[in-house]
């Protein structure tokens, strides 16, 4: 007995239909170019068709269809997500102001200490 919940993957006909797509969109780069004395709408169109063609034969495929299902389970989580109140983004900006402008002066004393330690007191220079 086939256990219902073994799902077979056939990865071959999948990038066989994302290679079509591609090739759909280049087909449509390729006329909107090769249609170069045609009215501008005309070129457009075959841009664009192409480019339609080849996200609807991408979709269609099983990437496709895993990238549509990725897409919405990661809206889903970024919904999720509690974002600050601008009250607090603007506290938070500022104490990252704060803390760079510490460290910066820290940073400044340390190396004016390493510098007086080496030029003054081991090497004698003034």
């Amino acid at each position: 007995m086939a256990n219902p919940n073994v799902e077979t993957v056939n990865a071959s006909s999948g990038k066989w239909l994302l290679g079509v797509a591609v090739l759909l969109v280049i087909a449509g780069v390729v006329g909107f170019y090769a249609l170069a004395q045609q009215p501008s709408y005309v070129r457009g169109a075959a841009l664009l068709g192409g480019i339609v063609l080849g996200v609807i034969v991408a979709l269609v495929s099983a990437p496709g269809r895993e990238f549509v299902g990725f897409s919405k389970e990661s809206y889903r989580e970024v919904r999720k997500v509690v974002w600050p109140t601008r009250k607090e983004a603007g506290q938070m900006t500022g104490l990252v102001f704060v803390f760079v402008v510490v460290m910066a002066l820290f940073l400044w004393s340390a190396d004016k200490l390493i510098e007086w330690v080496i030029f003054s007191l081991v090497l004698g220079w003034k």
